[in-house]
């Protein structure tokens, strides 16, 4: 598999490119903010400049959502399937994502970890269950991580919010005077500080009792290895929107 990492010269990509050769695939060029000699492949600042499209089998993205539009642009022109693991995308983007797919194989997550997408389907099947149960979500990453909430905690209200029939509200945050709450609310809290990978939990509240799901990311790695996956998948598919859930199957 001949990969164009996008945000290769950044911490993600520079695991990426390490376990992509690790599991037989090649990094045949890079898209990215700045260069970085240090890798052996070019690393382009304008994809338009990318002298491999015709060689490559499938686009790769952890970088920001400012890149979406030109990865779109050139996914489409150069029909090249296209691995989306960047998080903080506007909702105008997220509908771009989606209109591509209908041209091009497209996988979007907001999590690649397979424990995440496993656990999604775990606190879905929960909230189904426990009616009765308040519900909160605490997310912790690193001092870096711009977006807050993150995805992957706005991914796990989504899956919430199925098992509940669409029924819950979003709270981000609590402060100031609070009197109580809904059984509709889930709180939802983002904590930053120190080198923290990434580490999800949600709470299920009874009367006397308490249910933690939780996931916690101990290396990059899960990730590199999740958006792996998905790239092997997704070159063998016609053009869709796809998910985890589909490599599941």
């Amino acid at each position: 598999m001949n990969v164009l990492l996008s945000g290769a010269t950044g911490k993600m990509g520079h695991v990426l490119v390490r376990m992509l050769k690790d599991t037989g695939h090649s990094v045949l060029a890079g898209y990215a903010a700045e260069e970085d000699p240090a890798l052996p492949f070019p690393v382009y600042l304008d994809i338009n400049d990318c002298q491999e499209a015709e060689k490559i089998d499938v686009i790769i993205d952890f970088s920001s959502p400012h890149s979406l539009d030109k990865l779109l642009d050139f996914s489409l022109r150069n029909k090249i399937p296209i691995v989306i693991a960047t998080t903080g995308f506007s909702d105008a983007q997220e509908i771009e994502i989606t209109t591509a797919a209908k041209h091009i194989p497209v996988f979007h997550s907001k999590n690649m970890s397979l424990g995440i997408n496993i656990m999604q389907i775990v606190v879905e099947q929960l909230a189904a269950k426990l009616w009765d149960f308040d519900i909160e979500i605490i997310e912790k990453h690193h001092r870096y991580k711009a977006d807050s909430p993150s995805g992957t905690a706005k991914m796990l209200f989504e899956s919430v919010n199925e098992g509940r029939q669409q029924c819950l509200k979003a709270l981000e945050g609590r402060a100031g005077f609070y009197p109580g709450r809904s059984i509709e609310e889930v709180g939802i809290s983002a904590i930053r500080g120190g080198t923290i990978v990434g580490e999800h939990t949600v709470l299920f509240a009874g009367e006397d009792e308490l249910i933690e799901v939780k996931h916690t990311a101990n290396s990059r790695a899960v990730f590199a290895n999740g958006a792996i996956k998905a790239a092997e998948f997704l070159i063998k598919q016609d053009a869709g929107f796809y998910n985890m859930s589909d490599v599941f199957k």
